[in-house]
């Protein structure tokens, strides 16, 4: 079983029709252990509110993917515990400390983030953390 940290960007694909909605359901459609920091709940939170303020959904599709994002199985990594490590990738990096966050659970774990935000991807795809950076549509 493959291990893969998840971010915000590639959750909201499971539920909203966009590019690489196919490629980012592989996850939830394979065998395969997800991981997430426990700010990954909040952006995706963050996400759906940004969708609603623009009007690209409704409060209901936006409960039900709360709902159904809630019956999945996710291995949750406390902030608390991460923010040192990420303060330290955020540093030496030049990302968010939130996308650091990400980035410590998949270090810490000797796995990739899959990501379908193409900023965070494409800055870290050719240096030293090129193993633990995934774009979605390379899921296997």
């Amino acid at each position: 079983m493959s291990a893969f940290v998840v971010d915000a960007s590639v959750a909201v694909k499971w539920f909203f029709p966009e590019a690489h909605e196919a490629d980012a359901l592989r996850l939830v459609r394979g065998r395969h252990d997800l991981l997430v920091p426990d700010v990954f709940f909040s952006e995706f939170g963050n996400t759906l509110w940004k969708r609603l303020r623009r009007r690209e959904t409704t409060p209901a599709v936006a409960t039900r993917a709360i709902d159904e994002l809630s019956r999945l199985f996710f291995q949750v990594h406390p902030s608390q515990a991460l923010v040192p490590l990420a303060l330290d990738l955020a540093t030496r990096f030049d990302r968010s400390v939130y996308d650091s966050m990400y980035l410590a659970v998949a270090v810490l774990r000797h796995c990739p983030v899959v990501t379908a935000d193409r900023r965070l991807h494409d800055a870290l795809a050719e240096g030293p953390l090129r193993s633990h950076i995934l774009w979605v549509a390379d899921v296997p």
